[in-house]
């Protein structure tokens, strides 16, 4: 048999997609899907939820006039195959690179792209915006909202669908359900999903009523209708979608191509009310290593295709590791102490924990806002929680943590992962904001570590806190330095250490910028610039008369780190100011991220234009002795 003609290459555009006759779809889809693996393979990134739902994103294309009919993709992990589709198949091996195609959908991207996304369950809020924008400027297009069910556990979800019906009556919600989210979805909404995809019984009870009771005379035919509800009631304990004002269609198979097609030009077809459609497909469909792989290739580094190995990183262990040994160690000495995850449970380390204390070990799914209250209540019973969290993922529970655990002074432990920039993910994913957000509240005790050693000890000093609120930060990526013997020792609690001792130039550095802040201090004391480095530790409480020794006896004061102005810089100078120390000619610069939102490139490239590496602290002492060279930073 003579090979088939490659089709993708003809479609540029989803408008070339729908000018191929519906028999061609499925070849289309396997292109898409080989294309998507090879790109991947070179690049790192999303893969397994692309995979699964490349014969749901061709269906989409060919079914709606995108873009004027609006796709909105949920997170946007999914959404590497819709980019390929829209234009984009020529720079998709720069995916999730410096000066390359986002890893997720984005605005500034494409006009096939109507809203970003990274962080779940927002897209069923957004696409009720655009509906309401629709249809108070008299417009006709459709508007679909694609979520997976790992999202459908967060709160957002749900506030958005109660809405639905009382905001629009033209909306399509296509619910993926792959039962494998980045951890196995948890709670009621994910065991429903199972059991109503498992009812038979339900969907013939459901399609005999109907077909009666549409050939019956008006009267009894309310009859039939209530009949039905009693029927879906009995076999399922009651729909859902549908007591929200939603027309249920499915469970369907998210990977038959034709049936794909046709059930979304019915549900195209439905404008009375808001049409859930229900598509069950399996994440890393297509590639077997994908398929078998326990994670389903959620997040990969490059790989080989042929044989789906990964490239290896470096042989030290992650900053994540390091947190989840330290929080193993302090739990084999107090029972008390319990872990909290929302769906990270691996890429927070509290796998490692949940084995080894499975009762003591809580994923709550993607509910941020449920985590923080959660850890609140336990806390206030007298247990000691540590809530694990993203830092970026954090802002989703930030009224939580004002209102019920710093208010309240609840020792609830908060470990910020994947602190400062986080290269490939971008900024959706970067935690620049968490040191002023965190250290604005009262009473809340704000580290960050410098390196391994630093870490460990944080989470022991974190442990034994239980007066107030908590919080430690640390990067993504490999750990600097190693374990020492006080690995296990509590920090004194606001109390920084100077590390190098000089005359001239005080280096003081918060956070994971610490070996940067090391070849800063090499560098000027190789200029004849004395230079003192001192690692504050602690952002909350603030070591003042550590501040007030470096004021005094330098003449020029750098802080350092990774996040946003308004953090520990502001804190200092709010110090110092306060103090008066700044009234006797110090000469004080603060070090942050710019002012902008850094896209994805390589970490030390980011932190390189953020003005954060050695030579960068080297060029700020220089230009405040009036010495050093004014570059703009990105």
């Amino acid at each position: 048999m003579a090979p088939q003609t490659p089709l993708l290459d003809t479609v540029k555009l989803p408008a070339d997609l729908r000018a191929l006759p519906e028999s061609q779809l499925r070849q289309v889809a396997d292109e898409v899907r080989a294309e998507t693996i090879s790109a991947v393979s070179q690049t790192g990134g999303h893969l397994g939820a692309g995979l699964g739902v490349v014969e749901l994103t061709v269906a989409l294309h060919y079914v709606f006039e995108t873009p004027k009919d609006v796709v909105i993709w949920d997170v946007g992990h999914q959404a590497y195959p819709h980019k390929i589709l829209t234009g984009r198949r020529d720079r998709i091996r720069t995916l999730r690179q410096g000066q390359g195609l986002s890893g997720f959908t984005k605005r500034a991207e494409s006009e096939y792209d109507p809203f970003g996304a990274a962080h779940a369950a927002t897209s069923i809020s957004a696409a009720l915006g655009f509906c309401a924008a629709r249809d108070a400027a008299g417009k006709d297009n459709h508007v679909i909202a694609v979520i997976g069910d790992g999202s459908m556990s967060a709160g957002m979800a749900y506030e958005a669908m109660n809405n639905a019906a009382e905001c629009t009556k033209r909306l399509i919600v296509i619910l993926n359900d792959n039962d494998m989210s980045i951890a196995p979805p948890v709670g009621g909404m994910s065991s429903y999903l199972g059991r109503l995809a498992a009812s038979k019984t339900y969907r013939r009870l459901r399609k005999a009523a109907k077909n009666v009771a549409e050939h019956l005379p008006a009267p009894i035919h309310d009859v039939g209708k209530k009949a039905e509800e009693f029927a879906r009631t009995l076999v399922t304990g009651g729909t859902f979608f549908e007591e929200l004002g939603f027309y249920y269609l499915g469970p369907f198979d998210g990977h038959d191509m034709d049936g794909l097609v046709q059930i979304l030009k019915n549900a195209k077809d439905i404008g009375d009310r808001p049409v859930l459609v229900h598509v069950v497909t399996k994440k890393g469909k297509g590639y077997a290593p994908a398929e078998n792989a326990a994670d389903k290739y959620h997040g990969v580094a490059k790989f080989n295709v042929v044989t789906g190995e990964q490239a290896k990183g470096a042989s030290a262990p992650s900053y994540t590791k390091v947190f989840a040994e330290a929080l193993i160690r302090e739990a084999e000495k107090d029972e008390k102490i319990l872990a909290i995850t929302a769906a990270m449970p691996s890429g927070t380390g509290l796998d490692q924990f949940g084995a080894q204390f499975p009762k003591r070990s809580f994923d709550v799914g993607i509910a941020e806002q449920h985590a923080v209250t959660f850890a609140a209540g336990l806390a206030a019973d007298g247990m000691k929680p540590f809530c694990a969290i993203y830092s970026t993922f954090l802002q989703r529970g930030y009224d939580q943590v004002v209102h019920d655990v710093a208010i309240q002074r609840l020792p609830v432990r908060f470990a910020m992962d994947r602190a400062g920039l986080v290269g490939a993910d971008g900024p959706t994913h970067a935690g620049s904001f968490d040191v002023g957000f965190m250290g604005a509240l009262p009473g809340m005790v704000l580290m960050a570590a410098g390196d391994a050693n630093e870490l460990s000890r944080m989470v022991a000093t974190a442990a034994i806190i239980d007066d107030r609120p908590s919080a430690f930060r640390y990067p993504r990526g490999d750990a600097l330095g190693e374990l020492g013997a006080d690995a296990h020792i509590p920090l004194e609690i606001g109390k920084g250490r100077i590390l190098r001792e000089g005359t001239k130039v005080a280096l003081v550095n918060f956070g994971a910028r610490l070996i940067e802040a090391y070849k800063a201090a090499d560098k000027l004391s190789a200029m004849g610039l004395s230079t003192t480095l001192a690692d504050a530790r602690f952002a909350k409480p603030l070591d003042e008369d550590l501040m007030r020794r470096l004021a005094r006896e330098h003449e020029v004061l750098l802080t350092i780190e990774e996040g946003a102005a308004g953090g520990f810089g502001a804190f200092v100078l709010h110090f110092l100011a306060g103090d008066g120390l700044l009234d006797r000619g110090l000469k004080i610069r603060t070090l942050t991220l710019p002012d902008v939102f850094q896209d994805q490139d390589k970490p030390e490239a980011m932190y390189a234009a953020a003005g954060l590496d050695a030579d960068a602290i080297v060029n700020a002492a220089l230009l405040a002795l009036g010495r050093g060279v004014n570059e703009a930073r990105a």
